[in-house]
């Protein structure tokens, strides 16, 4: 797989550089670390931390600034940061009132995110976390047991960082991380498989008349594959699907974010958008937020997720309406 870059084994330290030079006005890179930090001034408020393997982005570090993260960690490709790591971007980034920490259900993140925490507490820092497992397609697939985290993470950090900003408490924070969890659901397909840096071969293929529906976005097994169908039935079966999870709370109002995993050209998930909308509205759903691109990715991946949150609490829109600073949002 022909990839842009020098030495595969220090391509993620390369890509931190390279941010710095094209974003300083907002981020700074804790040094010697994988941790990109906004370079607000601390005004004692909570401070929102996520992170996770490199290989995704914008996520993590496009979403560090005001109104947002405080920072984030960046692993290697695909593996979570180090405790080490994850430590060193609490002690950054608190600011006195508590640290929450935005965790994907991925083994390797739980057990890391969870030791850096108690290391923290042990240095006298307070520290919450909220684990996001919002895909709906699979349960215990590779690295994860139950189901996994994955665009709708980019949700939580928006309206946690609101609430951070808006000078809410820890604990308040943690309430509304455990409330909101539950109303994000998230399903994706993939069109190609995903080739890491360094490596000789994808780590799954697919013909090429060939999708696959629930990859994961390390390249997970999902769960079903067929032939390409046009983009309003690939619409149809994953808006099938998240209709199940919601148990009844379909008449309500939902934000949307469809979500490019890396190689799909945004024409096509404008497409699939109007697809999504048409959909949406044959069930009278009242879609009042959209976002499009390309937020939580897989390298090259071709292939797009589909998020939606409901909206039972007010809190959330307002959230997701707010201005911020930063690279990605």
């Amino acid at each position: 797989m022909k990839k842009i870059m020098n030495d595969p084994n220090k391509i993620v330290d390369e890509m931190i550089e390279g941010m710095i030079v094209a974003h300083s006005d907002l981020i700074k890179r804790v040094p010697e670390t994988g941790v990109i930090q906004r370079k607000t001034k601390k005004a004692g408020k909570v401070a929102i931390i996520s992170g996770g393997g490199s290989g995704h982005e914008p996520a993590h570090a496009g979403f560090v600034g005001e109104g947002m993260l405080s920072a984030a960690v960046c692993g290697a490709v695909f593996t979570s940061p180090t405790p080490d790591q994850i430590l060193e971007a609490i002690k950054a980034a608190d600011e006195g009132a508590g640290v929450f920490l935005v965790i994907k259900n991925y083994s390797g993140d739980i057990m890391n995110f969870e030791m850096a925490q108690e290391m923290a507490e042990m240095e006298d820092i307070s520290v919450e976390n909220i684990v996001v497992d919002d895909d709906i397609a699979v349960e215990d697939s590779l690295y994860t047991q139950g189901k996994r985290g994955v665009a709708g993470t980019i949700f939580v950090h928006k309206i946690l960082g609101y609430a951070a900003e808006q000078g809410k408490s820890i604990k308040e924070i943690k309430k509304l991380a455990d409330d909101l969890m539950p109303n994000i659901k998230s399903i994706g397909l993939a069109l190609t498989g995903v080739t890491t840096p360094g490596a000789a071969q994808p780590s799954f293929t697919l013909a090429e008349d060939e999708i696959e529906y629930g990859v994961g976005i390390h390249g997970e097994p999902g769960y079903r594959r067929e032939k390409l169908q046009p983009s309003y039935d690939l619409a149809d079966e994953l808006l099938t699907k998240v209709v199940k999870e919601f148990d009844g709370k379909e008449k309500g109002q939902f934000a949307v974010m469809i979500n490019g995993l890396g190689g799909t050209p945004l024409m096509e998930q404008y497409v699939f958008t109007n697809d999504v909308k048409k959909l949406m509205d044959k069930r009278n759903w009242s879609l009042d937020f959209y976002k499009i691109g390309n937020f939580m990715t897989s390298l090259e991946m071709q292939g797009l997720s589909l998020t939606l949150l409901h909206l039972e609490n007010d809190f959330y829109l307002e959230a997701l309406n707010a201005p911020v600073k930063t690279i990605a949002w």
